[in-house]
């Protein structure tokens, strides 16, 4: 059983920063990919990027991928999204899953977290 905590949402100016957290406990993320998806009021929860823990391996989707970077930290068995220039259509509760790799599946969520992007 792994549990998923994010962290790191809030509110900033158009053209901020802003790196998000999701911190695992119960278990490490061993041979497990996390995902960061977010979801806007109204419209369906978007993959924004995944990492395979143990390979490293990353994919990012192209809409976003020169403004958000996922990354990891081995000893605090957590992954990171860094978002530069962020716009208000960026504004949506990002979440973060975890499930097997190479199956699109994802047996684990985090609670989200709130990113509003003001203008």
């Amino acid at each position: 059983q792994v549990q998923l905590v994010e962290s790191g949402g809030g509110l900033v100016q158009t053209g901020g920063s802003l790196t998000l957290s999701c911190a695992a406990s119960g278990r490490s993320f061993s041979g497990l990919s996390i995902s960061w998806f977010r979801q806007a009021p109204g419209t369906e929860r978007d993959l924004l990027a995944r990492m395979a823990w143990s390979l490293g391996t990353t994919y990012t989707r192209d809409s976003v991928k020169d403004r958000f970077t996922i990354s990891r930290d081995n000893a605090k068995n957590t992954v990171y999204l860094q978002m530069i220039s962020l716009k208000p259509e960026d504004t949506a509760i990002y979440y973060c899953a975890a499930g097997p790799v190479g199956v699109l599946r994802y047996d684990y969520w985090g609670q989200g977290t709130q990113v509003t992007v003001s203008s």
